[in-house]
């Protein structure tokens, strides 16, 4: 149990290494929670610093995801591992997705954890990739809402194990997608209060298959 539980604290650890917090101090001193949504993730990056900013967060976020599911689980063992690699690999994803959503070196205050969350899914569920990014793209372009998209990802990915994985939603992929679902739907629970009441910050330049559809 030691050894799974010391690869899971790597994780999180890897987790509270923040894209944009990384690259705003490359950039200079930049602090994306003082500007914009306050999120340290991408899209707030894209809106304030631009593209060539917002794909470096994006890249490192996605990275360690990557990183913690297929390369902390095949550390040489912390004592006599009770799991396999492959399953360790799930565990450590739940722990670098909170690390980035509750990073204990920013007090606690983290992103949402979509990117990291990708790389995760990238790395241990490759063949449902295609299909949570495809449902993001079509969201954003029929409606220019980023939360909603990352929730149609999530509601995707849910669909994808469900219909495709031997024992479903009760296999470990299941469960972690599961659970890694509920998470994002946490995080984005103002976002959520905001399509609700109307209130929700649009990027209407991405919304380009609605604004086709509504001429």
């Amino acid at each position: 149990m030691s050894d799974l539980i010391i690869k899971a604290l790597l994780a999180y650890l890897l987790g509270n290494v923040m894209g944009g917090q990384l690259i705003g101090l490359l950039r200079g001193g930049i602090d994306l929670r003082k500007v914009g949504s306050g999120n340290v993730g991408a899209t707030n990056a894209l809106r304030t610093q631009g593209a060539a900013f917002a794909l470096g967060v994006l890249a490192i976020d996605v990275a360690k995801g990557v990183i913690a599911a297929l390369a902390i689980p095949h550390l040489p063992a912390f004592g006599a591992p009770l799991f396999a690699a492959h399953e360790q690999a799930y565990v450590c994803g739940v722990a670098v997705a909170l690390g980035h959503c509750y990073p204990a070196l920013y007090g606690f205050h983290g992103g949402k954890g979509v990117a990291t969350l990708a790389g995760v899914f990238g790395a241990l569920l490759t063949p449902a990739l295609a299909w949570i990014l495809a449902a993001f793209v079509l969201l954003v372009a029929l409606t220019g809402y980023v939360s909603l998209a990352t929730l149609g990802a999530a509601a995707t990915a849910i669909a994808w194990v469900a219909l495709t994985l031997p024992g479903g939603l009760a296999s470990p992929a299941g469960m972690f997608t599961l659970a890694m679902a509920l998470l994002i739907v946490w995080k984005h629970r103002e976002n959520i209060g905001r399509l609700l009441n109307g209130g929700e910050n649009r990027f209407e330049k991405a919304r380009v298959l609605g604004r086709w559809l509504s001429r």
